[in-house]
Order: C-alpha cells, then sequence, then structure tokens
C-alpha cells in the first residue's frame, strides 16, 4: 500500500522561507515522478511543482517560478519542496502526490496517491 506523509509546514511571515518534506512507502519510488499541489480555501487545488524519477526534469507553476524548489532523494525515498519569498497567497495545504510514470506532469490525473496534506499559512 503506497504511503505519502507530508511534514514540514506551519506558519510563517511573508518574505519568510519553509521547507516541506513527503516521505513515501509502499512503491519503487525512484521509478515515479512527484508532485506539489496545494489547495487554498473555496479554491480548486492546483499544481506547484513536479519532478521526473530521475531529477532530470522539473516544472513549477509560474506563480512559484523562483522561488520554490523542488528536490527528490531516491535514497530516503523523499521529495522536498523549498518555499522561499513566501507570500500570503501561498497559503493553503499543500498536497504531496505520486504519478502514474516517471515523466513529471502538471495535472491532477497524471498522480494516483495522494498525502493527506500539510498547512502552510503565511501571514502578512
Amino acid at each position: 500500500q503506497v504511503q505519502l506523509v507530508e511534514s514540514g509546514g506551519g506558519l510563517v511571515q511573508a518574505g519568510g522561507s519553509l521547507r516541506l518534506s513527503c516521505a513515501a512507502s509502499g512503491r519503487t519510488f525512484s521509478s515515479y515522478a512527484m508532485g506539489w499541489f496545494r489547495q487554498a480555501p473555496g479554491k480548486e487545488r492546483e499544481f506547484v511543482a513536479s519532478i521526473g524519477r530521475s531529477s532530470g526534469s522539473s516544472y513549477y507553476a509560474d506563480s512559484v517560478k523562483g522561488r520554490f524548489t523542488i528536490s527528490r532523494d531516491n535514497a530516503k525515498n523523499t521529495v522536498y519542496l523549498q518555499m522561499n519569498s513566501l507570500n500570503p497567497e501561498d497559503t493553503a495545504v499543500y498536497y504531496c502526490a505520486s504519478g502514474r510514470g516517471g515523466v513529471a506532469g502538471y495535472r491532477r490525473h497524471e498522480y494516483d496517491y495522494w498525502g493527506q496534506g500539510t498547512q502552510v499559512t503565511v501571514s502578512s
């Protein structure tokens, strides 16, 4: 059974940084792309960033490009999201997702397993 467990969320002031982690188990981590999505209150879940199975490719939403960095450690079965220069618009529940294949994507249907989410709140 695939499990994804996010950690690292919290409350931070605008301009601050947070690093999210997602520990995966139950499948061969290095064979699958990984992604981060987020959902703010009253809004649809949206793509944030994704990374291919070998870290050879990564993609970002325009809203986070240049501020967020996705990375993975296949030896630790963990994917990370480093978030810098946070602003209140980044406030959301952040979800880790495991891809159906090895190529990084930005569509929700390209991911078949999801974590429970971690809350990120940015105060102004």
